[in-house]
């Protein structure tokens, strides 16, 4: 049976720490390269090939909540990096439906393109990216990303990371 997301959890302690991100993007050869940066990292990688299953992954849409193949119901997700031009919905689109939900809102969007279009880039960081990367994706923008989610520490539990229930409703 095909599962609509992948997953990894390295053992090993890393530049990741144990950060979970959802990576994104249409392009297998692409999805595969940064998934495989991200675990060198030591990150937990959870893949989605477009903007729809990282929804569903992330319990947003009705095949989630009808039972979500990924076997964690408790899902937690420190960072969501996807592509900025996918068929269907883009990376921009995907950002704003996430910062539209109360629950999902504080994780951090890092969008990435190979078109180095100023004014996208500048829309994308207006309209809440934390940071937008140019393909390739280099080893040091992969360590970069760490920062993003260290900036975001909870007073009482250290490290943030939003926990996402599959069968949860968005409360808008």
């Amino acid at each position: 049976m095909a599962s609509s997301c992948s997953g990894s959890h390295p053992n090993a302690e890393g530049d990741g720490g144990g950060l979970h991100v959802l990576a994104v993007d249409d392009s297998v050869v692409d999805r595969r390269f940064l998934e495989k940066m991200l675990k060198q990292s030591e990150y937990k990688v959870t893949t989605a090939e477009n903007g729809l299953r990282a929804l569903e992954y992330l319990g947003l849409l009705g095949g989630a909540e009808e039972g979500n193949n990924c076997n964690d119901s408790d899902l937690k997700i420190n960072l969501i990096i996807t592509d900025y031009c996918m068929p269907g919905m883009t990376g921009y689109e995907l950002m704003k439906k996430i910062k539209e939900i109360s629950h999902l809102k504080e994780i951090p969007v890092v969008i990435m393109s190979s078109e180095n279009i100023p004014t996208r880039i500048e829309k994308c960081l207006e309209d809440g990216a934390k940071e937008f990367m140019l393909k390739p994706i280099q080893q040091a923008d992969v360590k970069r990303l760490k920062c993003h989610v260290q900036s975001l520490k909870h007073p009482n539990h250290g490290m943030l990371s939003w926990k996402i229930s599959v069968d949860s409703k968005s409360e808008t």
